[in-house]
């Protein structure tokens, strides 16, 4: 629990921080005072003043940030205090600083992309399992084994970039040109007719509901036992299993059971060892499980011969791809909100802080490179979320300032007031299914 708060609450301290740091630059840059920058909220606990005049501040609760602008001039302001004030400033510099914080986002999100693909990351490599008959990877020709290399004509490199390709058209309906390898090298395309999935976290995959998922990797010898029926029929460490009796491709699972109800039954393996096919014959010796029941062992550490590409770019094909990721992340974000509105998407979808903090701390167990990835994701929904139109948000406030710009002069007061009241009903009724759909999620 503790490791979990802790990682939730960096990766949110970063993300807010890095988000008013926009805010603040583009104000500094417009030559608005900045009266305080703090990390934190709460009860400041260190503070330091700049020559700008600037309070920079550690406050006592972690979870984000702020700046606080001079908003207006105080009374029997010099001309120079009232030219330091955000409300004086022209409408496009205005915009400009309020328009910073999710840019900032998304730019902080196209630089952790870019720094996954710049030092690589392994994923698993796109190959297929066998489609069960009757689903859209079955009809459109998969039999399992094949190599996804493109979808609809875009070159993919993982099965993670796979997932992420068929996405929108898996939840939405419609064809995607698949381009496969098969076992034998041989490349062709296949159309894949999806039919519209609903998407709900307690829905199936979309992607499996149509066959397509990733196959199972192969049980690899990675220990023996001394003296072991494994290691006297000749296994060695690093033998790939591709069949045992009539089991062929067999998962480790399904390898183990196989064996177990099999004592002192002589059986023939069929390993890859260095790319080369060899036939050794092992006898399961009889033993007992922790259950008391009579099992079979050939005293071997079985491990997954899992297929891994390796995803790496140069400098400027890093930051190309990041920033491509990071508009493709916005842009699907965007779509999704508003399938949400037309009911095609669970509201279900909407995640509190307690479903990110446990996203946040499952992420950071599993190494950095997903730590990083969450990271990003959500520095996309977070500048995402700010540039709805919904007022208290960084992009109510660019509806006034348009609105303003085609009036030709600020709104009134009231309708100001007016809109923050119904930005702040709308933004508490988000909150509140938020935190609904974490504890349904929680206790269920």
């Amino acid at each position: 629990m503790l490791f979990t708060l802790l990682a939730f609450a960096v990766a949110l301290g970063l993300l807010i921080t890095f988000h008013e740091l926009g805010h603040y630059s583009v104000a500094r840059l417009c030559g608005v005072r900045v009266v305080r920058f703090s990390v934190g909220f709460g009860r400041v606990v260190l503070r330091k003043f700049d020559r700008q005049g600037t309070e920079w501040a550690v406050s006592a609760i972690p979870l984000g940030g702020y700046v606080k602008m001079q908003d207006v001039p105080p009374p029997g302001a010099s001309p120079q205090q009232i030219a330091e004030s955000f409300d004086s400033k022209p409408l496009w510099q205005r915009a400009a600083i309020v328009l910073a914080g999710p840019v900032a986002n998304f730019i902080l999100a196209a630089l952790l992309y870019a720094g996954l693909n710049l030092f690589g990351v392994f994923e698993p490599a796109a190959v297929v399992a066998p489609p069960p008959t009757a689903t859209a990877a079955a009809k459109a020709g998969l039999q399992g084994g094949e190599h996804i290399t493109a979808v609809d004509g875009k070159p993919v490199a993982s099965w993670n970039q796979v997932r992420w390709a068929l996405l929108d058209v898996a939840t939405t309906g419609g064809s995607a040109t698949l381009q496969v390898r098969d076992a034998h090298n041989v490349a062709r395309s296949v159309v894949l007719n999806l039919d519209a999935q609903p998407l709900a976290p307690e829905g199936a995959d979309p992607l499996a509901q149509a066959g397509l998922s990733l196959a199972a990797p192969r049980p690899m010898v990675l220990e023996l036992i001394p003296g072991g029926a494994g290691e006297q029929a000749g296994l060695l460490a690093g033998d790939i299993i591709i069949a045992s009796g009539e089991l062929r491709e067999p998962t480790a699972q399904a390898l183990i059971q196989y064996i177990s109800a099999r004592p002192g039954q002589p059986l023939p393996f069929t390993v890859l060892r260095d790319n080369t096919e060899l036939t050794l014959t092992v006898t399961p010796r009889p033993d007992v499980n922790d259950d008391g029941e009579e099992v079979a062992r050939i005293g071997v550490m079985l491990g997954a011969d899992f297929p891994m590409a390796l995803i790496r770019h140069g400098p400027v094909q890093s930051l190309a791809q990041g920033a491509v990721r990071t508009v493709d992340t916005a842009w699907l974000s965007l779509k999704m909100m508003g399938r949400m509105v037309t009911g095609h998407v669970s509201v279900r979808n909407i995640s509190g802080p307690v479903t990110i903090a446990d996203y946040a701390g499952q992420t950071a167990r599993a190494g950095l490179v997903s730590y990083i990835s969450f990271l990003a994701l959500i520095s996309v929904s977070i500048g995402v979320l700010n540039l709805l139109p919904i007022p208290m948000l960084d992009g109510g406030h660019l509806v006034f300032y348009i609105i303003e710009a085609i009036r030709g002069g600020p709104l009134p007061e009231k309708w100001i007031e007016q809109g923050y009241r119904v930005g702040l009903a709308l933004l508490a009724a988000l909150m509140g299914l938020a935190f609904f759909n974490d504890f349904v999620r929680l206790f269920t």
